[in-house]
């Protein structure tokens, strides 16, 4: 039977999270800055080139918003940029114009964080069908508490409501941007290992979870998966291994060794996004995707995957490996989403146990 939303919720108003696809008014990112985060890397000669890649990629199509810790950090930041040839600016506190986008498409914002990872603890944005835009808030608990520091990133929040003058709808319920993959008409997908998991929101049962949903996001839909990639330690984050790229159109990474760690998660999973039939008889396309050779780190594997990729609006970022696989993913990808795929190098990225997807918060249009 389907649901309702809650008299007062955001999605009682019209409102529903949108598809990646749909266009943006700006992405955001936070500089790498947290050590903890790449250990043992050197951030500016290892992993800012890769930011500067994304920077480079996303300023084509849409405004990107770059968070720094400091003046002295967003100083730092613009230099390193225009080295690169990218102009930027420090932003001013609010959007004033918020129906055109600033002359300067890459704007800084001094805002500290505990680390780099917005896509979840950033503002989820959700929009209605006459273009009002709001800000839902989520709690973020560190993946279920796996490492120390969450105050600063709580914040979050907050400033892109400010920076877009937008309402703040807060929720007291631990989610990750990263956990759902929806697709802009109701449907998400997730996993039972992450958003089920005691860690998060022991009280909250499956019910509870897609009543949250749909409250929040307009989920009206909801697709549950079993466990995610090796090297995860998000618990599972969907948005490793299944991804929406067309409205009824997605793709799953595939591991062909039976023998490798991802084999069976991925084909299970895949099975059941094959066998999905939602309220209205109809299925899913779905497609697969290379998963890369297995990398490791100090004999940890790493979640190295295509599928954390981030749709812009003028571009598909995937990361890159230096491998074989990288052109087979980048084919797929430019295939059914009908734009150029920018291959991001993501070997030191993932070192942080994440990359592309991961690191980037859009805002829609």
């Amino acid at each position: 039977m389907a649901r309702t939303p809650t008299p007062g919720s955001p999605a009682a108003a019209g409102y529903r999270r949108r598809a990646e696809w749909e266009p943006h008014r700006c992405t955001w990112l936070v500089w790498p800055h947290c050590q903890d985060t790449w250990p043992g890397l050197d951030l500016g000669s290892a992993v800012a080139p890769a930011y500067i890649e994304m920077v480079r990629a996303l300023r084509e199509g849409e405004t990107v918003r770059l968070i720094a810790q400091s003046d002295t950090h967003a100083q730092n930041v613009r230099q390193r940029l225009a080295a690169a040839g990218i102009e930027s600016e420090i932003a001013p506190s609010t959007d004033e114009e918020e129906d055109a986008p600033p002359a300067v498409p890459v704007q800084l914002h001094v805002w500290p964080t505990d680390d780099e990872w917005i896509r979840d603890f950033g503002a989820l944005v959700v929009r209605d069908d006459e273009g009002r835009r709001l800000a839902t808030d989520w709690r973020f608990n560190a993946w279920g508490g796996k490492y120390p520091r969450t105050e600063q990133n709580n914040t979050v929040p907050e400033l892109m409501a400010t920076v877009h003058g937008l309402g703040r709808e807060p929720f007291d319920v631990i989610l990750e941007g990263g956990s759902i993959e929806v697709n802009g008409a109701g449907l998400a997908m997730t996993t039972e290992s992450c958003l089920l998991n005691p860690n998060r929101n022991p009280e909250r049962s499956r019910d509870d979870i897609e009543q949250l949903l749909l409250d929040g996001l307009g989920i009206t839909e909801t697709i549950w998966l079993g466990d995610g990639i090796a090297g995860d330690d998000t618990d599972g984050h969907v948005d490793d291994f299944a991804r929406f790229v067309g409205e009824r159109i997605v793709v799953v990474a595939h591991e062909p060794d039976a023998s490798d760690a991802n084999h069976a998660p991925l084909a299970a999973a895949a099975e059941t996004l094959r066998q999905w039939r939602g309220r209205d008889g109809r299925g899913l396309e779905v497609h697969t995707l290379p998963m890369p050779p297995a990398l490791y780190h100090e004999g940890e594997r790493l979640p190295a995957s295509y599928a954390n990729f981030l749709i812009g609006n003028a571009a598909v970022l995937m990361p890159s490996f230096g491998v074989p696989q990288d052109a087979a993913a980048a084919e797929t990808l430019e295939r059914l989403t009908g734009r150029p795929v920018v291959r991001i190098p993501a070997r030191a990225l993932v070192w942080g146990l994440g990359a592309c997807h991961c690191l980037s918060q859009d805002v829609p249009l």
